[in-house]
């Protein structure tokens, strides 16, 4: 009796299957610049995977309907740079805008770099273990994060008045 219940406990298990949907797309930007040419290879993967279960598993039916069931994606991109490859959830870089002042944010081997008006390099974001960004500037440290819309916002500590204030800088479209 036991070896039967193994026995249909070890069919049940192999009958439960999954459908997967995976997608690549490659992307090979090449820049020319004084330095030579810089080639960025980003790499975006999508795959869809939804476990298939019968709605009537305990019947003696041959033909099963399938349940409906939720499908999970997960997206994952990685960007090669000069040799080095890197694992993005989400890629931030795009322009910003604060005042009136339009700053680039860019994609580089350690989080990303952020370049003035002038396109002269003027602070970094570096990841931390909680998905948030400090963000250091030559004069000031800070604690960033992007919003659901994709804007940046740094929190600054002023130590003289004790206070928090805040910075947005709006994603340009």
């Amino acid at each position: 009796m036991l070896g039967m219940a193994a026995f249909l406990f070890s069919i049940n298990i192999q009958a439960q299957k999954k459908n997967v949907k995976s997608e690549v797309k490659t992307n090979i930007t090449t820049v020319k610049d004084s330095d030579g040419n810089k080639q960025v290879i980003r790499t975006k993967e999508i795959e869809e995977v939804q476990s298939i279960e019968l709605k009537d598993s305990d019947s003696k039916v041959l033909n099963k309907n399938i349940k409906e069931s939720p499908v999970e994606v997960t997206a994952t991109t990685k960007i090669t740079e000069n040799g080095v490859t890197k694992l993005v959830s989400v890629d931030r870089s795009a322009y910003y805008e604060l005042d009136g002042m339009k700053y680039q944010v860019a994609s580089d081997k350690s989080g990303y770099t952020m370049f003035a008006p002038n396109g002269e390099k003027s602070a970094v974001l570096r990841k931390t273990s909680n998905n948030n960004f400090i963000y250091k500037a030559k004069d000031k440290s800070s604690y960033g994060y992007f919003t659901a819309d994709g804007n940046l916002v740094l929190e600054n500590y002023d130590e003289a008045t004790d206070t928090v204030t805040i910075t947005t800088y709006m994603i340009t479209k």
